[in-house]
């Protein structure tokens, strides 16, 4: 049926009805993957790079006016103030053209002349209070304040010289805001203090300056975040942009950032439709997986889900789900959001939330085109690679107790030096700074990315031998003995793999209907001849005319169906006499002789390209005659093992033999 499958039809007995079924799947496969693949690249381009590029220098590489430091290079409190009133007011506010004339009044809020800023960026910071921590008591006295790091213990008391919203706190419901993640691994809430800049440079830099004078940032700030998107008409793309600084407990600031290129407008242009088009088409796909999926289910019950392509379907499927959910989802809230934004053009519209979101759309699709792809060998490995396939499937599977046993050992090992590694050099060198980082140090060793100066300069014993030594056992033995352990294991299945009978295999059948094919052509071309013959042979008393009882009877003593003689006669009797006059004969014989040409021509073809292919590394013509009884290598080693098996129970029978005739010879005594 439309759904049948290898799982749902009974082809555990029928190796042809299993071939044809998975040609068939994989065919409709072929057809859903380039759907999704039309899809995904069509979501996607080099310029979400190109925008995302400028953005990053516009406020990321600037260099402050003063300094030729820039907001990668922040380090106090002091530099994000020089950043605030300096390049991020320069990004933010294109008032003036290059000769210093003034922009029109329709122009002003896009960032490089095309971005358009929307709405108005916003400036939060999240505090902790004092007294948040503990001071030592031998340390009590002398001092009195004691700001912890970023905790549950954050200030959400109000401070400053007035009650506006940068001075009050304001929780993240109150915000509709979202949580960040820093690059200290805290995880910053969507509240605290807040303040919104104008829609003008120089209102904006006289908040800026009035949030400086007053210590807006003190000892208990954490985290200050700056959040503002451009939308670019030209190419459709919202940047959502989030500049961030953190202010650890250790004094000091740790500048990072965000820029999210998204499309949130889907549909736009007539590609954009086209587009729209290939996701109703892959939803329909889904669908089709969904209903076979039930019924594979529902065959094989628990079974089914013992095999790893079972639960591969079934995860592409829910991820194509989740993703289709939150499109529906994202056009709808972008369009309540701009909404709101073209009511009130001077308020702060939070795509944040939105632009996380998207990404998270993006990955969640990349994955299911990664996992799309992969599935394609569930079908390969039933083709002419099946015996490659299964050999890898083989190896894999046994070897993998030795490999469990093994990976015991070597993380033993791995685990004792990550431990080492960040214990001596946590405090000095930056790649075993965090646990985890260590870890992925040694991943980075063993593929030869690694400073090994870093490791000297900080502690000049233990850092050569913590490298030799790790090198050593870790790199030279153990990783060693892992492919001794696969490579030794691939040698055994080899061995037996090849001791197999060999399957009928999608590349059988489809020789099998090429020689059909081949057959068909073949005989169509000595049935043209048959009809040629009998123009002459018919003819009986040669006036030229071929009347329908002579052309009948002469067909029919060729084996030629009634039907056909019928068909070709009334096609080029033109007049209705029944009979083929000399006329009439001559077109009937040039088409005929067209159509011989042709077909000649095309089994001169398909036998050249019959022969190519069955003869590996394009051997001569000359080779390829004298190799007519040609026989693979893999067909002679298998015919070979049959022989020498065939003769060892021949040899058995015969000594059987010689021991009745022994036995019968002194029974006769």
């Amino acid at each position: 049926g439309l759904w049948g499958t290898r799982q749902t039809e009974d082809t555990q007995t029928d190796r042809e009805l299993y071939i044809r079924t998975t040609i068939r799947e994989l065919v409709i496969y072929v057809f859903f993957i380039a759907t999704l693949c039309i899809l995904t690249f069509g979501m996607t381009s080099s310029t979400h790079y190109y925008y995302t590029k400028v953005m990053q220098e516009l406020f990321v590489d600037a260099q402050f006016p003063d300094t030729k430091n820039t907001f990668k290079g922040m380090t106090t409190m002091q530099d994000y103030w020089r950043f605030s009133e300096g390049p991020l007011m320069d990004g933010l506010y294109w008032e003036t053209w290059y000769n210093q004339q003034n922009v029109s009044e329709d122009d002003l809020g896009y960032i490089y002349y095309e971005n358009k800023l929307l709405g108005v960026p916003r400036i939060r910071q999240l505090k902790v209070r004092n007294g948040s921590c503990e001071v030592h008591p031998d340390f009590q006295e002398e001092i009195t304040a004691c700001y912890d790091s970023y905790s549950q213990k954050k200030d959400v008391s109000p401070f400053g010289p007035e009650n506006g919203t940068a001075w009050v706190y304001h929780t993240e419901e109150e915000l509709a805001g979202s949580s960040h993640w820093g690059l200290l691994d805290y995880t910053y809430s969507g509240g605290g203090y807040y303040e919104d800049l104008s829609d003008t440079k120089a209102k904006s830099l006289a908040q800026i300056k009035h949030l400086k004078e007053n210590l807006w940032l003190d000892r208990g700030t954490r985290v200050v975040l700056v959040d503002f998107t451009v939308y670019n008409a030209n190419i459709n793309l919202f940047c959502v942009i989030r500049l961030v600084v953190e202010f650890p407990a250790t004094g000091g600031a740790v500048p990072s950032y965000q820029f999210r290129t998204v499309k949130l407008l889907r549909y736009v242009t007539t590609y954009d439709y086209f587009l729209m088009a290939c996701e109703v088409l892959y939803m329909l796909f889904i669908l089709y997986y969904i209903v076979e999926e039930v019924l594979e289910i529902r065959k094989n019950k628990c079974s089914y889900f013992k095999s790893v392509w079972n639960c591969l379907d079934v995860l592409v499927i829910l991820l194509s789900i989740v993703a289709f959910s939150f499109n529906i989802y994202r056009t709808i809230t972008v369009d309540n959001l701009l909404t709101s934004l073209l009511d009130q053009p001077l308020t702060y519209p939070d795509f944040e939330f939105l632009g996380f979101w998207q990404m998270q759309y993006n990955n969640m699709v990349a994955i299911v085109v990664f996992f799309a792809w992969i599935k394609i060998f569930k079908y390969i490995r039933l083709g002419r690679f099946n015996r490659t396939m299964t050999q890898l499937q083989s190896t894999l599977s046994r070897c993998s107790k030795d490999i469990a046993g093994f990976a015991v050992m070597f993380f033993i090992i791995f685990l004792a030096y990550a431990q080492l590694g960040y214990l001596v050099f946590g405090t000095q060198v930056k790649d075993f700074s965090t646990f985890q980082e260590s870890i992925f140090t040694q991943f980075r060793i063993i593929l030869g990315d690694f400073d090994f100066h870093a490791l000297e300069a900080a502690n000049r014993v233990l850092g050569p031998i913590f490298f030799l030594t790790y090198v050593f056992f870790v790199f030279f033995v153990l990783l060693n003995m892992f492919l001794a352990i696969i490579n030794d294991t691939y040698s055994e299945v080899k061995a037996e793999i090849s001791m197999q009978k060999s399957e009928f295999e999608i590349s059988d059948y489809i020789k099998r209907g090429y020689n059909k094919v081949l057959e068909k052509l073949s005989l169509k071309k000595d049935r043209i001849r048959d009809i040629q013959d009998a123009i002459h042979s018919a003819d009986l008393n040669h006036d030229r005319h071929l009347d329908w009882e002579e052309w009948r009877l002469d067909l029919k003593m060729r084996g030629i169906p009634d039907a056909e003689i019928e068909a070709v006669f009334a096609k080029y009797d033109q007049d209705g006499d029944m009979i083929l006059n000399e006329n009439e004969q001559k077109k009937l014989q040039a088409d005929l002789e067209r159509q011989r040409v042709w077909l000649t021509n095309e089994l001169d073809e398909m036998e050249r390209d019959k022969s190519g292919a069955a003869t590996p590394g394009g051997r001569p013509a000359s080779a390829r005659s004298k190799g007519a009884n040609f026989v693979s290598r893999d067909d002679f080693q298998l015919l070979s093992r049959r022989v020498d098996r065939m003769e060892h129970s021949i040899g058995a029978i015969v000594s059987k033999i010689d021991a009745v005739i022994v036995k019968l010879e002194a029974m006769e005594r």
